[in-house]
């Protein structure tokens, strides 16, 4: 199990390797950033987007929250941590790309198909209960297509339509909608199998999803 104190040697290993044999790549970081693709992924610590993609620091803008969820555009006034990352990855960093990409096993997904934190307080599960209710109408399509959903199968569905969901509710977005029209931004889906390690792309016609 890694602690902070395993962190700390990490950092120093990182420190005289990685950063040492990088030096003139973090010069020019420390310039600025100019990412091309932004990534909305889950917390989930067995899910890591520079890793799964094998990436340079710099080189993707990463957001990550509970179950990889973007919630519809709103004006409503509120603390909207997600709407202002995308606002800041496409109107000022001008990303050319979005990648929402899902995970098996999702704890966030498990949660909105068996509502488990329904009726929660907030401070002891209310803010999840809240968060996932962004999933009731995909949860509830998945629980009347598959009846007894205390499954894998059921679970993975749920898990590719939480995809489709951040995808749908990307488009809400009038920044969002205008680069798209003139296809200078374009959404992509993706769901990585932590059981076998492969990631899956999702069809822009069909929705659905194969492996890459």
């Amino acid at each position: 199990m890694t602690h902070f104190a395993d962190m700390i040697e990490g950092y120093r290993r990182f420190r005289n390797g990685g950063w040492a044999e990088q030096r003139e790549r973090w010069e020019q970081l420390a310039e600025g950033q100019s990412p091309k693709v932004m990534v909305i992924a889950c917390s989930d610590s067995r899910s890591e987007p520079s890793q799964i993609f094998d990436t340079n620091p710099g080189e993707i803008f990463v957001v990550r929250n509970v179950a990889a969820l973007v919630p519809p555009f709103e004006t409503t006034p509120g603390r909207h941590g997600v709407s202002a990352a995308l606002e800041f990855a496409v109107q000022f960093l001008k990303v050319e790309e979005i990648v929402v990409m899902g995970h098996g096993l999702c704890g966030g997904c498990h949660a909105a198909l068996h509502k488990s934190m329904e009726g929660a307080e907030p401070g002891r599960g209310g803010f999840i209960a809240d968060w996932i209710a962004l999933l009731d109408d995909a949860s509830a399509g998945i629980r009347a297509e598959y009846p007894d959903f205390d499954n894998r199968t059921a679970g993975r569905a749920m898990e590719m339509a939480a995809v489709r969901v951040s995808i749908d509710n990307l488009r809400t977005f009038p920044c969002i909608q205008e680069k798209e029209k003139r296809g200078t931004l374009k959404l992509r889906g993706a769901f990585f199998a932590i059981s076998d390690g492969i990631l899956h792309v999702m069809d822009e016609a069909t929705g659905e999803f194969a492996p890459a």
